[in-house]
């Protein structure tokens, strides 16, 4: 098992409070700034696009630098963040995949919208969600924590985030829905699954892969399209599974994982 500290470092994040509390997952932000800085990886780059050439058209300063701290608490925004970085190679390999990629790094760097996935996971196609579902949720560790106006903003910020991944469908009765998962997605949950201890099979078993609500044959198949089309090295051969992920993380990142 991979400790709190060690995923901290790869650029998870814990505790109580998210990025939720203040915004949902900022999609339309995301792809636009990415689009405008296709190579970039520093955060300062972010920081003068987003405040001071205002590239997602923000109306005031306020606005914007609030923009930019959300964005950065939830993706991190600079590749010195190895999961950024990877997060971000992957982002510009199929723009279908973006949604759903966009709300896996936020599930790794968000406490409260990872509160709840069990809910989202649990729902099968086309089974209501509402808001107050989310609530329960959310007040369930500390039920005095929140006022009722936070729980509410909060939850609206969250189904916001699931239904812009696609895992949720409507505008005010919520549904469960598929969403659209491609071999990036595939990759990108192998290598989180990888950063928490798991190998071989049960990579294919963990959370992560089991959040796309797909059989197992369908998962497997999205993992040998990520192996065809070089996103990872994905072997299997008398039952025994292996994958590996060259060039995801350097040498000295790896050694993280034996600490």
């Amino acid at each position: 098992m991979i400790s709190n500290t060690t995923l901290i470092k790869f650029g998870y994040k814990f505790g109580q409070n998210g990025a939720h509390s203040a915004r949902s997952m900022m999609l339309v932000e995301l792809v636009t700034l990415f689009e405008k800085n296709s190579s970039g990886c520093n955060q300062e780059q972010y920081r003068l696009d987003i405040c001071d050439f205002n590239v997602l058209d923000k109306p005031t300063t306020k606005s914007r630098t609030l923009t930019y701290r959300h964005l950065v608490d939830l993706y991190g925004m600079d590749c010195s963040i190895p999961l950024f970085r990877v997060f971000r190679q992957l982002w510009s390999l199929e723009p279908s995949a973006q949604p759903v990629l966009a709300i896996q790094m936020s599930l790794a760097r968000d406490p409260l919208l990872r509160l709840t996935l069990p809910l989202i996971r649990g729902l099968d196609i086309g089974l209501s969600v509402i808001r107050q579902d989310v609530e329960e949720i959310l007040k369930a560790p500390n039920s005095e924590r929140f006022s009722p106006a936070s729980l509410k903003s909060f939850a609206q910020n969250i189904n916001g985030s699931w239904t812009q991944a696609g895992f949720l469908q409507g505008r005010n009765k919520k549904t469960r829905s598929q969403p659209v998962v491609s071999p990036v997605n595939a990759a990108f949950a192998l290598f989180l699954a990888y950063l928490e201890g798991a190998t071989g099979e049960r990579l294919l078993q963990s959370s992560h892969c089991k959040l796309f609500g797909l059989t197992e044959h369908h998962m497997n198949e999205l993992a040998i399209a990520a192996g065809h089309r070089g996103l990872i090295d994905f072997k299997q051969s008398g039952g025994v599974t292996d994958v590996r992920f060259t060039d995801y993380i350097t040498a000295e990142e790896e050694a993280w994982l034996d600490e």
